[in-house]
């Protein structure tokens, strides 16, 4: 794979206020990356900046080697999705598709059978002649996609485009998306703050946090091995504990108030640094009694939510919180109020240091 996008320390200030800060990123030929992070953290802003409809106060963007930083929007070749999908009322599903052909010249018969060739792509085959009322939803997000892709574009950009469907139809695009792009070939950003999205499109997710990139990795990497704290809390559910490493020649730490813990890992630590352990709720077992060959901690439950084929148990070791994710037949072992033994392997601990 060849290096497609290119950011390179993209600022971007309003005022006293940093919206980004040195962001720098690239993004393969092909890849399907997708900017998470929570409202305000600049992935929106990074999105506009790429397309030319926000200009950054410094760094630079190039696509296939060439600087696009002074082109107009309309100049990048770039292929875009919003949440409201932007469709024209008027126009007909292939009208629509077709319009960014004839914004470049290219004929009325030629252009529709292009247009018609796209609808079917995204699953619209037979729907061109209907206008956007008489389309779902889940329908105009097609047209716009294949409006967006339409001209072939050297780069796909995706804000949040899932957000107005409803539950079942959203995981249906996700899928949809996905094939699509795929089948393509082409370099696609996905903005979004739905962790579920991004975990289940992305070869690669970008998390932002205060315009800022916290990390860049594959969506396992980011999941099982997150590289700070704010990682670890935003993406999925998380045990962080506090601790200090006691003895890291044999990955040895101490919580106040559970005492010694192994973790696993290769990073190298010191003696007495303070880090942050993590234990996903999913690697926890939850008992009546000690589990041999485990570290074994005595939990109170406060909550359980039930979720049908799981359960999430909330409770207290001591003063430390912690949530532990069981299948829903295991709950029954216990009820809120009451103390049970929560267990993990040192295989499932995991050391954040920053």
């Amino acid at each position: 794979m060849t290096s497609h996008l290119q950011l390179s320390d993209i600022t971007k200030t309003y005022g006293h206020f940093t919206a980004l800060d040195n962001v720098s990123l690239s993004v393969d030929k092909g890849e399907f990356v997708t900017f998470l992070g929570p409202s305000g953290s600049g992935k929106t802003t990074t999105l506009m900046i790429i397309a030319g409809f926000e200009k950054a106060s410094g760094g630079s963007v190039k696509v296939g080697g060439q600087s696009i930083s002074q082109l107009a929007p309309h100049e990048r070749n770039i292929g875009i999705v919003f949440q409201n999908y932007a469709l024209f009322p008027h126009k007909t599903a292939v009208e629509n598709v077709y319009f960014p052909l004839q914004m470049r010249g290219v004929g009325r018969a030629q252009g529709l059978r292009q247009a018609e060739d796209m609808l079917s792509l995204v699953g619209l085959k037979g729907f061109g002649h209907r206008h956007p009322k008489e389309l779902s939803g889940g329908q105009q997000q097609r047209v716009a996609l294949a409006r967006a892709l339409v001209f072939e574009p050297s780069l796909l950009l995706l804000d949040e485009p899932l957000g107005a469907l409803d539950k079942n139809l959203r995981e249906q695009m996700q899928i949809e998306i996905k094939r699509i792009q795929r089948s393509l070939g082409v370099t696609t950003i996905f903005v979004t703050h739905d962790q579920s999205e991004a975990m289940s499109m992305s070869d690669r997710i970008v998390v932002f946090e205060k315009g800022r990139i916290e990390q860049a990795a594959a969506p396992l990497d980011i999941y099982h091995r997150p590289q700070t704290s704010f990682v670890a809390a935003f993406i999925g559910e998380s045990n962080l504990i506090p601790a200090t490493i006691t003895n890291a020649a044999a990955r040895t730490a101490e919580n106040p108030t559970l005492g010694g813990l192994d973790y696993s890992g290769t990073e190298v630590l010191s003696n007495g640094q303070k880090v942050t352990l993590l234990v996903r709720p999913e690697h926890i077992k939850l008992s009546r009694n000690p589990i041999e060959g485990r570290r074994n901690v005595r939990m109170t439950v406060e909550t359980i939510v039930n979720y049908g084929d799981n359960a999430l148990v909330i409770g207290r070791a001591g003063d430390l919180p912690m949530r532990v994710r069981v299948l829903g037949a295991d709950v029954v072992i216990i009820k809120e109020g009451e103390e049970c033994c929560v267990s993990w392997m040192r295989d499932s601990v995991f050391v954040i240091t920053r």
